[in-house]
């Protein structure tokens, strides 16, 4: 079986743990905009960041993301190292 992100949740448990973007990206050394690209889909989080992100704001990676279970990964999921 493979996972692959779906929707970024990012936005609600942000916000539950009452912190802003701003506040978020200087936890993890990030923009805002970038925390706003996560936030509307305009961009995946590394596992590195959401490893950072999920640190801040006290929750499990799987809670930020949607996952889908898919046959084979996408391409645009794929990275230069598998």
């Amino acid at each position: 079986m493979l996972f692959v992100p779906g929707k970024c949740l990012l936005s609600a448990r942000r916000k539950k743990a009452g912190m802003t973007q701003k506040q978020l990206a200087k936890k993890i050394k990030k923009t805002a905009q970038r925390i706003s690209d996560y936030e509307n889909d305009r961009m995946k989080m590394s596992l590195a960041v959401c490893k950072s992100v999920s640190f801040h704001l006290d929750c499990s990676i799987e809670d930020l993301y949607e996952w889908e279970i898919v046959e084979s990964i996408p391409r645009s999921y794929r990275q230069e190292n598998e």
